[in-house]
């Protein structure tokens, strides 16, 4: 294992860590709104037993460079992406795996870079597009709930915003509880200006979706109040080349909720490619 960083085209270092057989097809994993690399938990790990495994601080996020700007700019985030990927030595083959506002990033990088160095993508509670009257880019109950005290700079009021997420991210279980604390605390550590600034932006990728010439996996819990699944069917049926898993009764976090479904998952779709 091996922590890493790139220099993205505005001068943004992104940090990630690299796990897993060094000639393994590269699975890249981008964390959602207000995480960092190490919210994949176990799953990260048992991926990394055939993948070579990228994790990624976002730009704003965990060990990444947190500029005062530039977070409306999807070119910003496509080039984060190609930075690492470029740093890797990484031309072809590669699967990119989105969780939440991990989904938009990554179709910023494809509408930017297109699928020339891309086998295969993973959308997981997540979405492609944001922004208020954009398809595919609503915002679930927990999410409403937790806005905009989550853009507090008052640690108590950012404290009980963050509350009414409640086990939005790990599903329930006595199980849990580490890990939903492990996430409770990257958000926290999240610059509040910037979880505030990645919801002041608007992208439609939906062209992107419709015109993508390689597989897509969509996971989506059927409970998931933070990223509706709507959002996940609305990626499914733009995408020409799509298969959809819809996990009943599933929660946010799926990687959390149930590891080995995950990582089985997605074995399998690499296996079709």
């Amino acid at each position: 294992m091996a922590i890493r960083d790139a220099t993205s085209a505005d001068g943004t270092t992104i940090v990630y860590r690299v796990s897993g057989p060094a000639d393994a097809r590269p699975l890249v994993l981008l964390h959602g709104w207000a995480g960092n690399l190490r919210c994949w938990g176990r799953a990260a790990d048992d991926l990394a037993a055939r993948f070579r495994v990228i994790a990624v601080d976002l730009r704003g996020h965990g060990y990444s460079d947190a500029p005062l700007a530039g977070y409306d700019d999807p070119k910003n985030w496509a080039a984060d992406i190609a930075a690492v990927l470029a740093g890797e030595g990484i031309e072809t083959d590669a699967i990119l795996l989105g969780w939440s506002y991990g989904g938009i990033v990554l179709s910023d990088y494809l509408t930017a870079y297109g699928t020339g160095a891309i086998a295969g993508v993973v959308f997981t509670g997540s979405q492609a597009n944001i922004g208020r009257d954009v398809p595919g880019a609503a915002t679930g109950s927990a999410m409403q709930a937790a806005m905009p005290g989550v853009f507090e700079e008052g640690a108590g009021r950012a404290v009980r915003a963050f509350g009414a997420f409640d086990n939005a991210n790990t599903g329930p279980g006595a199980d849990k509880g580490a890990d939903a604390q492990r996430l409770f605390g990257t958000s926290l550590a999240t610059l509040p200006a910037v979880r505030k600034a990645l919801f002041y932006r608007t992208v439609d990728n939906t062209e992107t979706l419709r015109m993508l010439d390689i597989p897509v996996l969509v996971l989506h819990g059927t409970e998931d109040a933070v990223v509706p699944i709507e959002n996940g069917r609305y990626i499914f049926e733009a995408t020409p080349d799509a298969r959809a898993s819809f996990w009943e009764g599933s929660q946010h976090g799926l990687f959390i909720e149930d590891p080995d479904r995950f990582v089985g998952e997605i074995g399998a779709f690499a296996d079709s490619l």
